[in-house]
Formats: C-alpha cells, sequence, structure tokens
C-alpha cells in the first residue's frame, strides 16, 4: 500500500491531506475547520411525504446515533430533508460533548421563505445552541440577484450571532457565486455539490480554489450506486486490488485527494467502519486522481436536481 507522507493541514487549496488522525480536518476561509468525512442524512435518510409529518422516526435516530459511536464527528442535514429532529435527538442520544461535534443544515433551494425564522426553526428541531455550518441549500427561490443577495446578508447575519459558526453555499454555479461576492462582507466558506468522475463541474472547482472556497461533494459513489457500467468501473476495480481495499474507497479517496470533503449515507456500520480503518491507510497518486478524472469526464450523469438542469449540462 501507498502510505500517506508527512502531516499537512489541507485547505480550500485543494492540496490533499497526509498523515495524521482520520478523518482529518480541513481549514476553511473563516478560520474554521470542517471534518473531511461526513455523515448524510440526505436522500435516503430523508421523510418525504406524509412521512414528514410522522413523529420522530426510530430507524433514522438509531442510524445516526450509530455513526456517531463509529466515530463520525461531521453531520450533515437540511431542513428540506424533515430529519432535523432524528439528526438532534441521535446527538443527544450519543452522549457526545456537542463541541465534538460539526453539524450542517440549510436552508430550502427553493422556497422563499423569512430566513431566520427558518434558521430558528432549525434550530429547534435540532435541540442546539448552533449549528457549525448553516448553508443555502440551492440558489433557485430567488428570482433576482438582489433577492439572493439578500439572503446571504441574513446568513452573514446569523454568523454575527455566533449562531452559525461558518455559512456557505449548496448546488451553486460560477454566476451564482459571482453574484453573492458583488455585495458579500463573508464569502461563503464551502460549496456543497454533487460531485464524482461522471459530474466533475468543468472549471468550477478552480473558480471555488481561486476564491478560498471549500468544497463538499455528496453522491461521490455514484458510478457504483446510479451509474454502473461506465468508463472508471474497471479502473476502480484495478486500484482496489492494488490498495487490498474496496471501490467504495478508492472512490472516496479519489475526493479527498483533490482536498474534498465527502459525505457517505451508508446504514451499513461495517461499511462506516471501514471508511474510518482504511481511509488513511491508502493514498492515490496524483496520476491515479488524474485517469480516474479523464476516465470520469467521458460520461456525463447527475443524480439530482435534474429538473434544474439540461441533459448534457455539465456545470
Amino acid at each position: 500500500m501507498d502510505s500517506i507522507g508527512s502531516t499537512f493541514q489541507p485547505d480550500a487549496s485543494g492540496t490533499p491531506p497526509k498523515q495524521g488522525p482520520f478523518p482529518p480536518n480541513l481549514k476553511l476561509n473563516d478560520g474554521n475547520e470542517i471534518p473531511l468525512l461526513a455523515y448524510g442524512l440526505g436522500t435516503a435518510r430523508g421523510k418525504w411525504g406524509d412521512a414528514a409529518q410522522a413523529p420522530l422516526d426510530d430507524e433514522i435516530i438509531e442510524l445516526t446515533k450509530m455513526a456517531i459511536q463509529v466515530g463520525y464527528r461531521h453531520l450533515d442535514g437540511a431542513e428540506v430533508y424533515n430529519n432535523e429532529e432524528e439528526l438532534g435527538a441521535a446527538i443527544e442520544a450519543s452522549k457526545i460533548p456537542r463541541e465534538q461535534l460539526f453539524v450542517t443544515t440549510k436552508i430550502s433551494a427553493t422556497e422563499k421563505k423569512s430566513t431566520q425564522e427558518a434558521f430558528s426553526l432549525s434550530l429547534k428541531k435540532l435541540g442546539l445552541d448552533y449549528v457549525d455550518l448553516y448553508l443555502l441549500h440551492g440558489p433557485w427561490f430567488a428570482d433576482s440577484e438582489a433577492e439572493l443577495q439578500q439572503r446571504w446578508a441574513d446568513l452573514e447575519a446569523i454568523k454575527a450571532s455566533g449562531r452559525a459558526k461558518s455559512i456557505g453555499v449548496s448546488n451553486f454555479l460560477q454566476e451564482h457565486i459571482e453574484t453573492l461576492l458583488k455585495t458579500a462582507k463573508v464569502p461563503p466558506a464551502i460549496n456543497q455539490i454533487e460531485f464524482h468522475p461522471y459530474l466533475q463541474h468543468g472549471g468550477l472547482l478552480d473558480f471555488l480554489r481561486k476564491n478560498n472556497i471549500a468544497v463538499s461533494c455528496y453522491a461521490p459513489l455514484t458510478p457504483l450506486t446510479n451509474a454502473k457500467g461506465g468508463p472508471v468501473d474497471a479502473v476502480w476495480k484495478q486500484l482496489a486490488e492494488k490498495y487490498g481495499t474496496s471501490e467504495s474507497e478508492i472512490g472516496l479517496r479519489w475526493c479527498v485527494d483533490q482536498g474534498l470533503a465527502v459525505i457517505t449515507t451508508s446504514s451499513k456500520k461495517e461499511r462506516l467502519e471501514r471508511y474510518i480503518s482504511e481511509l488513511p491507510l491508502i493514498k492515490l497518486t496524483p496520476q491515479e486522481v488524474a485517469d480516474i478524472s479523464e476516465l470520469g469526464n467521458q460520461k456525463h450523469f447527475r443524480t439530482f436536481w435534474n429538473d434544474k438542469f439540461g441533459a448534457d449540462d455539465r456545470r
């Protein structure tokens, strides 16, 4: 196995992490740090339709508590998943001190609403005094640049109050971030995007790195889950054999080795344990990272928000 070299504190520049505790923390542009590996309560753990109004879902609570007990300290949620109460209950049940956890939630990507009221409701459901990261889940609620800029100003006020340690965006393209930066007093700390070999977003990563905005990736294992039979299958299998691990670890490490935070929604305890124990034992070479990227660009696949993008829109 390739072992990881000397210690390095990763940041938004995209330089990969090296040896040290796992998951390592990535330093954000506001000085705060975010664990590079997260457990997500997204689509797979969401409560949809009639279930959204149902009582607490004990299965979601137990799965989240299990992830915390396994060692996940970065917990990614959102208003739209309708499970913030379950996330809060799992945090309480875990007995892990609040300061050891990094909790993310998000305001709706599509609904016009009071930002302050939405955030206060999220805190109430979570049972927390603050979150570590509050995100605009997407830009599609806004009908104008001014509307988008105003919601960002709302997030800046929330950060100033201390109730969100860091603020950022999700599913934003370069044009949306450029709109924010025209008036922002505080730049976004992070952009959370669907990211995998079949959706690399063209020049977006370079733009974000140039502006010192970190990236977190959801749906990183899409080639193994929703887009099997693609051009990266063979190389992921080959690298898994080389490093004595699974293709899932190769997919996650491909993100980590680009200095990107990565979110898993797995419900399998053994898989979650394996990620924490095996990801620090391998490191893809720059050539291997580049080879996967090149092969991935031969195919385009988007799992989420397809109603917002054209069929071949790779941004």
